[in-house]
């Protein structure tokens, strides 16, 4: 027996079909889109934030950051993980990936049920370690898909002195370079092995970050308007 839906294709498409019933023809309900999301990971001040800003304002991504979700989540003073991740983000550790992913697919559930449209997203800083990806892979099987990974390339000491001079103004509590300097260690140990997988994979774009904003945003274009 054919379904409703396959008798309204037939209808649409001007062939013949017996009239199986006379209930009223109900529309298909529309299909619910997935997240489409791209890792964004690089060393600490190696301009993720920064380029991630002119892709939303180019493509219409939603940016989502990892650290900036935590250290958000890190001021909440009705967050039962308030003090846990002050303590992480000081010692410049890997906060626990359960906490992690409940906040990413907070944000990406909340910004799908407003327009259901908009489900690209730029996930920044994430995933840093095994223990991520694990989770990740756990927790989004079937329920997102990963594009690519867009890896922002950047010497370490370029790196830390770019976060310096931010934390001039940003306020941060780990922009100094005792931070950085276990920062930029734990990035090595534990972030670039995910990267060097993807790029197993194939799905790692590279970009030599240390360029100017301009020139670096040159090169993340052409990746865009290739990949879509």
């Amino acid at each position: 027996m054919v379904s409703r839906c396959g008798r309204r294709l037939l209808h649409v498409l001007g062939l013949s079909f017996p009239l199986l019933s006379r209930r009223p023809l109900l529309l298909c309900p529309p299909l619910l889109m997935k997240p489409l999301v791209v890792f964004v990971l690089g060393g600490p001040g190696a301009g993720k934030g920064t380029q991630c800003a002119r892709i939303v304002e180019k493509y219409g991504y939603t940016h989502l950051s990892a650290g900036e979700l935590l250290r958000d989540e890190r001021k909440n003073p009705e967050s039962q993980y308030g003090e846990l991740i002050e303590k992480y983000i000081k010692e410049g550790k890997i906060v626990p990936v359960e906490i992690t992913i409940s906040l990413l697919k907070r944000e990406m559930d909340q910004t799908m049920a407003v327009n259901a449209q908009k489900n690209k997203f730029l996930i920044d800083g994430f995933p840093r370690n095994q223990d991520n990806l694990q989770g990740w892979n756990k927790t989004m099987d079937g329920k997102a898909d990963v594009s690519f990974v867009l890896f922002f390339d950047c010497d370490n000491e370029i790196c830390i002195e770019r976060c310096l001079e931010r934390g001039k103004s940003s306020g941060r509590s780990d922009d100094n370079r005792e931070s950085l300097e276990k920062r930029i260690q734990t990035y090595l140990q534990s972030t670039k092995p995910i990267i060097d997988l993807y790029e197993e994979m194939g799905k790692v774009k590279k970009i030599d970050a240390s360029k100017s904003v301009d020139e670096v945003f040159d090169e993340v274009v052409k990746i865009f308007d290739k990949e879509g």
